[in-house]
């Protein structure tokens, strides 16, 4: 009787004291910087890489994109388009020069890659060819030496596209 009544008591204490003093907040650190969204205007020169569509995973898709930066001053980036299998494919619409696609996007330093070796396979070293979009200009992967900034975005991020037409005779 003595153990039932003790063990008792010392279960009421422990709720009292529970009850009394609250939940404790959680003092956890995040040791990572939230992402940084920017708001890009690009238009899509060429597909370099689409994954075949899977039913259960992420898919991506990986452009070569011109970013207008003002007038008709604009420069290549990489554009990573991660999208689930229930979303459609960038490539699918709007495919086309043209256009210019107004997006929200992660800065990725991490995957930045020349134009060389995009169009390049890194297993077997071959060249890939690029699909471009209808009326685009033609890069010229001999001239671009330089790494391009990589950008990372998702359909939830695509604001809109706009038709406008391209500056004149765009040369990369």
């Amino acid at each position: 009787m003595k153990n039932r009544t003790a063990c008792a008591i010392t279960k009421m204490a422990v709720v009292a004291v529970c009850v009394l003093r609250g939940p404790d907040p959680a003092r956890a650190k995040l040791h990572w910087r939230p992402e940084k969204k920017e708001n890009l205007h690009v238009r899509l020169i060429a597909l370099a890489e689409a994954d075949p569509r899977s039913t259960f995973f992420s898919n991506h898709e990986v452009f070569v994109a011109a970013q207008q930066l003002g007038g008709d001053e604009s420069r290549l980036l990489k554009l990573v388009y991660e999208f689930l299998p229930y979303q459609p494919r960038l490539s699918e619409s709007d495919f086309d020069y043209s256009v210019v696609h107004e997006i929200r996007a992660v800065r990725e330093p991490g995957c930045d890659q020349s134009l060389a070796q995009i169009s390049t396979d890194q297993t077997t070293r071959a060249h890939v060819p690029l699909k471009y979009a209808t009326d685009s200009p033609v890069l010229n992967t001999s001239r671009h030496r330089s790494v391009m900034p990589c950008y990372s975005t998702t359909p939830e991020d695509y604001t809109k596209a706009v038709h406008q037409p391209p500056p004149a005779e765009a040369e990369y």
